[in-house]
Formats: structure tokens, sequence, C-alpha cells
């Protein structure tokens, strides 16, 4: 089992959902922004150089949002999302095809990898508690 994090990032009523290159596994699927924890790091850690070498961003990892355990064919990945806050930067498309702030709404117009359908069922219910 592969650990993964990833980052849950608002901006008013819009979060950050990043497309997957189309030389990698997954190609063209969206997802958050994240990647694998190291050897000797914490998630928190992992977060943190993930964002920095894919989106030139510095963030402030805070609590958990969910985690998931996920199969897919070539790899089963345990997937920790945390609430995450930009402190320095604007995103870049370095490691991503695309990069787009969208509402709670217009998740159903995006092709999401597996893993992280019942991740976006849970920002869903959160919002639709506000």
């Amino acid at each position: 089992m592969v650990f993964v994090v990833a980052a849950l990032i608002w901006d008013n009523d819009k979060f950050m959902i990043c497309q997957r290159p189309k030389d990698k596994a997954r190609p063209l699927l969206w997802e958050f922004a994240g990647g694998k924890v190291d050897k000797g790091e914490t998630k928190e850690e992992a977060l943190k150089r993930e964002l920095k070498e894919e989106l030139d961003i510095e963030v402030k990892v805070m609590d958990v949002f969910t985690s998931v355990v996920h199969k897919y064919d070539d790899i089963t990945i345990n997937l920790t999302v945390f609430n995450t806050q930009i402190i320095k930067g604007v995103p870049k498309k370095i490691e991503h095809n695309d990069i787009r702030w969208i509402k709670v709404d217009e998740i159903k117009d995006y092709d999401f990898c597996p893993a992280d359908k019942n991740i976006l069922k849970e920002i869903s219910n959160e919002s639709n508690k506000l």
C-alpha cells in the first residue's frame, strides 16, 4: 500500500482541482493536488513538499478532512485529504495539465480519479449542511 496525501484548498465558495498529465497513470482525470509520502517524512511534510514541487505554493496544512483506501489495478493507495490554506504563491501548472477552481455544484462536470469520488461526496454533503 502506498500512502498518498492531497490538499482540499478553498477560495470562498470554490475549491481547487488539478488535471493529471496525459503521460501518467489515470491520464487527464481530475484530482486534488498532492502526492506520495516519502520514507521518513510525515504526511504534512509530504503535502507541503508536493504542493511546492507541483504548484509552486506554500501552504498551511490544517486538519484531516477525510481519508480513503482505494485499490486501482496497478496500485492500492491510502489517501489522506487535508484542509489546506495557501500562505504564499499562486498555483502554477508545473506538473498538471490544468488547474481549476470549481463550485460544489460543478463537480459533476469533471471526470475525477476513482479514489476521489467518495471525497467529492463528502464535500457535497458538507456544503449541503451549510
